[in-house]
């Protein structure tokens, strides 16, 4: 048994796709529908499976299952791998002797939001790229050619145009600090970190990244969508609602939305019903506050929160498509603003020195 223990550590460090926990959930759907047992099914995606961290994990879940471990139990071994609405799923499927189906339903919810996720890594690909590619052009004429012409300034003699100095200051720095270039975003990135680790910070800050223009309406439609598509996956699937919200909480992806959830499972628990707390928090657009509504008064809570879904990932879709659009521009015209400010900054002081010679 410790060594079982010592192996679940281990394994815990390891990281399993969101792709390949999908295929796994499917596959593990399809052969308990054939008729397998739970072990055996396991058993078989395992010898199926190239070695791996989902390979072991697998062996794993088998011999504690075959041990007479709950199959929820075994999988929140692994919270890093099974998050906890998985887990959550999993065991309202076992209480409900529904077990395939909950699985077909888990591997269609991570179809879904793997594909919500790469469509916006694909849309925000080519503006990072080409972001990229400027920054380091704009660095290696900040290196090699600025020099060559402040050598020519220095030669000429005269005092230089403040835009000159200020240009030549710059290329200085890189030059001398070029290697604390790559330390730039690993500082700004601790410094967020350390800035979010207070709960009032962080939700102070996610709070403020919804205002922000375009961006905000981005974050807070795909927060929504993720809240409305996991809690209509799991108020389906049997699991209680105050469960549901707990689990929900964690993967909104906004502290400040995260605790309207907590205030609405707090109201639910008082006798309220879903809608007015979140009315309330001011965290959700009024169109779902209504939606929702709808689905209490309907009895249909669950249905209603997966259209609200599919509604905000398609505005997602269309927002991030239009935000790429718009980036596009931007950073033509954020190029064309620096590389003016470079060419006018070098040509002045030889403009200056022609109007001398005159």
């Amino acid at each position: 048994m410790d060594l079982l223990k010592n192996f679940s550590s281990f394994s815990l460090k390891k990281r399993v796709s969101t792709k390949s926990l999908v295929v796994f959930t499917r596959q593990l759907s399809t052969l308990i529908a054939a008729g397998l047992p739970l072990v055996k099914a396991l058993r078989t995606l395992y010898d199926q499976l190239e070695s791996g961290a989902l390979k072991d994990i697998i062996k794993s879940l088998a011999g504690e299952v075959e041990s007479g471990t709950k199959f929820s139990e075994a999988l929140s071994r692994f919270p890093k791998v099974f998050p906890g609405f998985y887990i959550n799923m999993i065991k309202a499927g076992e209480l409900g002797g529904m077990l395939e189906g909950i699985l077909k339903r888990l591997s269609e919810f991570l179809d879904k939001s793997q594909k919500l996720k790469d469509k916006i890594k694909s849309a925000l690909m080519y503006p990072a790229f080409v972001m990229l590619v400027a920054v380091s052009i704009l660095i290696m004429l900040m290196i090699f050619v600025i020099p060559t012409f402040t050598n020519m300034f220095s030669e000429l003699g005269g005092a230089l145009p403040l835009p000159t100095k200020i240009l030549i200051a710059t290329s200085d720095i890189i030059r001398n600090f070029w290697y604390l270039i790559p330390l730039i975003p690993v500082l700004i990135i601790a410094l967020y970190k350390l800035f979010v680790r207070d709960i009032n910070r962080r939700i102070f800050l996610d709070k403020l990244k919804l205002h922000i223009p375009v961006v905000g309406n981005l974050i807070q439609q795909l927060s929504v969508a993720r809240f409305s598509r996991t809690l209509g996956t799991l108020l389906s699937s049997g699991v209680p609602i105050l469960n549901a919200l707990d689990t929900v909480r964690d993967i909104v992806g906004n502290e400040f939305i995260g605790r309207a959830v907590v205030h609405v499972r707090d109201s639910i628990k008082e006798g309220e019903g879903v809608a007015k707390p979140m009315e309330a928090s001011k965290a959700f657009p009024m169109l779902v506050v209504k939606m929702v509504n709808i689905g209490e008064e309907t009895g249909q809570l669950d249905k209603m929160l997966i259209q609200i879904a599919d509604n905000f990932e398609e505005e997602v879709d269309v927002a991030v498509s239009g935000l790429t659009s718009l980036l596009e521009p931007i950073l033509i015209v954020f190029m064309g603003l620096v590389v003016g400010f470079i060419v006018i900054s070098m040509f002045m002081p030889l403009f200056s020195l022609a109007r001398l010679i005159e």
